[in-house]
């Protein structure tokens, strides 16, 4: 059978939110079940370009993937590929940026559904870039929200974002002034920055807030800073394999010996109670999140489901 290529348009068209948690929560069970294998990103680089190339194996869907990109100053180029487990024939080439997205903003609202209480009604958010978005979304998914304050460097940035998810999600998004006002107080705060230094102050943080921090993934870069992680009782990792190898928040804190790596935990093992999450009411708990490539493969392997079904997707000469 010849593979299929899919879009950023099928990909918008064909996956939704709830989808999107429904497919990340479950990849997240079958790698705790060692029924899917992950592999860490790897980077190679010349002037100008870095390559990421990332992989996993889904045995319980019966499909093997790669996600492959390249960033230059212009921008990031996202192409993804999947393979048969029974005969190792190429499925399908996807474009994977909205894919990227949508499955980032899940992990965190997976991340929330474990580690946070059923009845929150508010959030913080920093940054209002694209990536933001789908935290947002994700939360409202999984939360009862009724308002979410966001802070972002550029005031003109924060109200546009304020404005148009606020009207997307039917709930009150507020503009703020200084980051603070997206952190003191609230139950959930979550990072989405390309910051290379932190942009959250640990002393802001309410007694039992979960911090959820996506957008760092390089170790010379951190939105944390040392007093969030020295506060914090519980760390969840997406990956702790992966965070060991990306994840610059926790770089001051383990030079300084207020951090090592036994506290840390993987959020497969939270959603199949193999581990705690959150030891008491009170607990800070960060959830750091750096991408998985079983996310990609899991939920690019639910878009060829939904293509197929749909007629969707064009099919390629090999």
């Amino acid at each position: 059978m010849a593979a299929i290529f899919l879009s950023e348009a099928d990909v918008q068209n064909l996956l939704d939110m709830p989808t999107a948690i429904a497919v990340v929560e479950a990849s997240f069970r079958h790698l705790a079940l060692r029924e899917a294998q992950n592999a860490p990103r790897f980077r190679v680089a010349a002037k100008g370009i870095v390559l990421h190339t990332m992989s996993a194996a889904a045995e319980y869907l019966r499909v093997v993937g790669w996600k492959t990109y390249a960033t230059t100053k212009q921008g990031a180029h996202f192409l993804a590929g999947l393979y048969g487990a029974d005969n190792g024939e190429l499925l399908a080439l996807l474009q994977a940026d909205r894919l990227g997205q949508l499955r980032t903003g899940a992990t965190t609202g997976v991340a929330a559904q474990w580690l946070s209480s059923a009845d929150i009604s508010e959030l913080g958010l920093i940054g209002a870039g694209w990536q933001a978005e789908t935290q947002l979304q994700a939360l409202a998914c999984v939360r009862p929200l009724k308002r979410a304050y966001v802070y972002s460097r550029r005031q003109e940035q924060r109200e546009e974002f304020a404005a148009r998810m606020s009207e997307r999600l039917n709930l009150e998004v507020i503009a703020v002034d200084r980051p603070k006002e997206a952190v003191a107080d609230l139950p959930i705060v979550i990072t989405a920055t390309n910051s290379p230094e932190p942009v959250l102050d640990g002393e802001w943080l309410a007694e039992g807030a979960l911090v959820c921090a996506m957008g760092s993934n390089w170790r010379g870069r951190a939105e944390l800073d040392v007093t969030a992680i020295r506060r914090a009782d519980n760390i969840v990792c997406d990956s702790v394999e992966c965070c060991r190898n990306e994840a610059g928040d926790f770089t001051a804190a383990l030079e300084k010996g207020i951090f090592d790596w036994s506290r840390a935990v993987d959020l497969c093992d939270i959603v199949t109670a193999k581990a705690i999450g959150r030891h008491r009411g009170d607990s800070v708990v960060i959830f750091k999140s750096v991408g998985m490539a079983i996310e990609d493969v899991a939920l690019g392997a639910k878009l060829l489901e939904l293509a197929k079904a749909a007629g969707a997707g064009v099919t390629l000469p090999f």
